[in-house]
């Protein structure tokens, strides 16, 4: 996927249209034989390879140009987390990626979605939220649901500093965030604040009287100022900047 508000990319209808594209990465090959297993009696997915660590997933996604990536985490020589950074770095058409993982730990968290991950899910996810959830992200939305992500956002970008260099220290971390959030429209900052409070693109609509069209057209050209992958980063954003 471009960057951008799912890119034009739509989750085939059951029996109709292309299937929506499915890596999976995880050094475990049972997991991966469960994943292939529950996605393949989806009718519109299709796992169209499978990669054993972090190390092979650049290549397997210029090979089999798969629509989502569900990747784990903890893997021996490169981890999921330096993996998923990889592709949202890569130029032209990438996939949505969803970390997987049995590590719930905040700060996994934070790294998985501040480097461009579409979604987090434990591994203990009911098999069909986490089929949903590649429809989901496929389509451009949020994969985790509104009250999960106002949770992770409130809690987790509220308490856990970012490691980044040269934004060690809140303060400044929100200050960048306040600067870059002035780049956006009155409208698009108003949109951007709707999605850091967890808010669907039609309950956004309700809330600000647009057409959720016009919506997702305000996300798209607020991710396009920013330089941002998701709506997850955007809403990251908009915690960050938002007063005190």
């Amino acid at each position: 996927m471009t960057s951008g508000e799912a890119a034009g990319r739509q989750p085939a209808a059951t029996g109709a249209g292309p299937a929506i594209r499915v890596l999976l990465v995880d050094d475990d090959a049972l997991v991966r034989t469960g994943l292939r297993l529950m996605l393949g009696g989806a009718p519109d997915i299709e796992v169209v390879g499978e990669a054993a660590d972090g190390a092979d997933v650049a290549d397997a996604v210029t090979r089999l140009r798969p629509d989502v990536v569900l990747m784990d985490v903890r893997m021996p020589l490169l981890d999921g987390i330096a993996a998923t950074r990889a592709i949202t770095a890569r130029s032209g058409q990438r996939p949505e990626v969803i970390v997987l993982t049995t590590f719930d730990a905040d700060a996994t968290i934070l790294d998985a979605l501040r480097n461009g991950a579409a979604g987090f899910l434990v591994k203990h996810t009911p098999p069909e939220q986490i089929v949903d959830a590649v429809r989901r992200a496929a389509a451009g939305e949020p994969v985790l649901s509104p009250t999960v992500a106002r949770t992770l956002i409130d809690h987790v970008a509220g308490v856990a500093p970012d490691r980044r260099p040269g934004q060690r220290d809140p303060d400044q971390r929100r200050q960048r965030a306040r600067d870059r959030f002035g780049l956006l429209s009155e409208r698009e900052r108003a949109v951007a604040v709707a999605v850091a409070e967890g808010l669907s693109n039609g309950e956004i609509a309700d809330r600000l009287f647009l057409s959720v069209g016009t919506v997702k057209a305000y996300v798209s050209s607020a991710l396009a100022k920013l330089d941002l992958d998701n709506r997850i980063q955007l809403a990251l954003l908009a915690h960050d900047a938002r007063d005190e």
